[in-house]
C-alpha cells in the first residue's frame, strides 16, 4: 500500500512539473527561415497575390459569418467540444489584426499561438498551414493587414466547458498533434509537387478528409500515411474517402474531378455540406493550372487505378453518364419503383417526393440533379448528411463555370421522422447501394 501511495505521489509531482513547464516555458514560434523552403517548382505561383492565396487557403469560409462582411469573423464553428467563434481578421485595430506584426501573424497561422501568447483552438487548421511557404504567409499578411478595409466587429468570445476551456491543454495536444513545420515535395514532377502543396498545405484537405486519432489529431497530413485522405467526419457529415480502393471517385476521370472542384457538380455528384463552402469561397477561384495540379496529385496517390479518358471522348468526360450507372430496363430497383402494387413505404415516398428529379433509375440528370446510385453522401457510414439533406434541403452554389444555383427543397414540414427514416433507408439500399438503415431516432436527433 505504501509503495502504491508513493507511486501516486511521484506521478502527481511529474504531472505538476509537466503542466508547469507547459505554462511557464515560452512556446516555440516558427521563423521565416523555417518556412523558406526551395519552391523553384512553383514558378507560376510567384505572381499570385495575397487575395489569391487567401482564396486557396479558404479563409473566407470560416472567418465570414452568414450575411456578414468578408473576413470580419463571427461564424459559429461546431466542434466535438462546443461552439468556436471565428475571429475578425480584417485590419481593424480594436477588434481585428490591425496591430499584429508579421511574426505574430505567422505564429498564429503555423504554430496556433495568438498575439498575446494564447493557444488557439485547432478549429483553424494550423496543423495543415504549417506547410505554407514564407512567400505565401507574407502575401497573406500584406492582404489582410495592409490591403483590406478594416471592419469593426467584436466577435462573441468562445467559451467551451471545462476542461476544454483550459488552453494549456491545447499546448499539450500540440506536442502530439502537430506535424513538423515546412513542406517537402513528394515528387520531382513540378505539377504533382504543386498539387501536393495545395492539397496538403493551404487547401487543408486533410482537415476534413482524413480520419482523426484518439487525440483528435489528423491521421496523416501527407501521402506517406495510408490514412491520409481516406475519409473523415466534419460536423456530423462524412467527408468522402478520396484515396483508397473503396473511394467513390475511383470511377471519375480527371475531367470529372476538375469540373467538380471548379463548379461543385459533374455527372456523378453535386456538392453538399461543408464542401459547398469550399467550392463557393475557394476552389472555384483556383487557376486552371492549380486545379489540374491538385487533380494530378490526388490521382497520383490513389490506391485505385484512375480512370483514363483519351481521344475524342476526353472533352465529354465531364458530362458523360458514368458507365457504372447505365442500368438496364431489368434493374430491380427501377422495376420496383415502376410497379405501384405493394411498394414498401420508402419506395412510395421516393416516387412521391424525389423521382421527378432523380428518376426511377437513380441516375438524376448529369450536372444538374445528382445521381443517387453510388452517391457518397447516400452511402456514407454516418447517415447525418443524407438525413440533413432530406430534412432541410441543399444548394449547389453558383460558380463561374456553372452560374445557376441549384436548390433542393427540404421535406421536414411534410415527412415524419418515420417517413424520413424509411426514405433514407430505401436510398441506402437501392440501385446497388449497400449501407445500414436509418432509424426514426436518428432523424429526430437532426430535425
Amino acid at each position: 500500500m505504501l509503495k502504491f501511495l508513493r507511486l501516486i505521489m511521484w506521478l502527481a509531482i511529474a504531472a505538476i512539473i509537466v503542466i508547469a513547464a507547459m505554462i511557464l516555458v515560452p512556446q516555440h514560434r516558427s521563423s521565416a527561415k523555417d518556412l523558406s523552403f526551395d519552391a523553384q517548382w512553383l514558378p507560376a505561383h510567384q505572381d499570385k497575390t495575397g487575395e489569391y492565396v487567401a482564396r486557396v487557403a479558404d479563409c473566407a469560409a470560416c472567418h465570414t459569418a452568414e450575411g456578414g462582411t468578408p473576413y470580419a469573423g463571427g461564424r459559429a464553428i461546431a466542434s466535438p467540444f462546443g461552439t468556436i467563434y471565428a475571429s475578425n481578421i480584417t485590419p481593424d485595430k480594436a477588434t481585428g489584426i490591425g496591430d499584429w506584426t508579421l511574426d505574430e501573424f505567422r505564429a498564429a497561422l503555423v504554430d496556433g499561438i495568438g498575439k498575446h501568447g494564447e493557444n488557439l483552438y485547432p478549429a483553424m487548421p494550423y496543423d495543415n498551414y504549417r506547410k505554407l511557404s514564407e512567400a505565401d504567409i507574407e502575401a497573406l499578411y500584406t492582404y489582410f493587414h495592409d490591403t483590406l478595409e478594416p471592419v469593426e466587429n467584436k466577435v462573441q468570445a468562445t467559451a467551451l466547458s471545462f476542461p476544454f476551456n483550459q488552453r494549456w491543454g491545447i499546448r499539450a495536444w500540440k506536442w502530439v498533434g502537430l506535424p513538423k513545420v515546412g513542406f517537402v515535395p513528394p515528387s520531382q514532377d513540378a505539377q504533382i509537387a504543386r498539387g501536393a502543396y495545395l492539397v496538403e498545405g493551404p487547401g487543408h484537405c486533410a482537415a476534413c478528409h482524413s480520419p482523426r486519432n484518439l487525440a483528435f489529431a489528423q491521421n496523416g497530413t501527407d501521402a506517406s500515411d495510408p490514412d491520409f485522405l481516406s475519409g473523415g467526419v466534419i460536423d456530423g457529415w462524412t467527408a468522402p474517402d478520396l484515396r483508397s480502393a473503396d473511394a467513390t471517385i475511383k470511377s471519375w476521370s480527371a475531367a470529372d474531378l476538375d469540373l467538380f472542384l471548379a463548379s461543385g457538380r459533374n455527372a456523378h455528384a453535386g456538392v453538399s455540406g461543408e464542401m459547398a463552402l469550399a467550392i463557393r469561397d475557394s476552389l472555384q477561384y483556383l487557376s486552371e493550372e492549380d486545379r489540374a495540379a491538385m487533380v494530378a496529385y490526388l490521382r497520383s496517390i490513389a490506391a485505385y487505378q484512375p480512370v483514363v479518358v483519351t481521344g475524342e471522348a476526353a472533352p465529354k468526360a465531364a458530362v458523360a453518364r458514368p458507365a457504372a450507372l447505365k442500368a438496364g430496363l431489368d434493374d430491380a430497383t427501377r422495376k420496383l419503383l415502376l410497379t405501384p402494387e405493394n411498394q414498401p413505404l420508402g419506395a412510395r415516398l421516393f416516387m412521391d417526393n424525389c423521382a421527378a428529379c432523380h428518376f426511377a433509375d437513380g441516375k438524376g440528370a448529369a450536372g444538374i440533379f445528382p445521381a443517387l446510385a453510388g452517391n457518397a453522401t447516400v452511402t456514407a457510414k454516418q447517415s447525418n448528411g443524407l438525413v440533413d439533406t432530406i430534412l432541410h434541403g441543399a444548394a449547389i452554389p453558383s460558380t463561374a463555370q456553372r452560374p445557376a444555383e441549384l436548390k433542393m427543397p427540404g421535406f421536414a414540414d411534410r415527412l415524419s421522422d418515420d417517413d424520413v427514416a424509411a426514405l433514407a433507408s430505401f436510398l441506402r439500399s437501392a440501385w446497388g447501394n449497400s449501407a445500414d438503415p436509418v432509424s426514426a431516432k436518428d432523424v429526430s436527433a437532426l430535425r
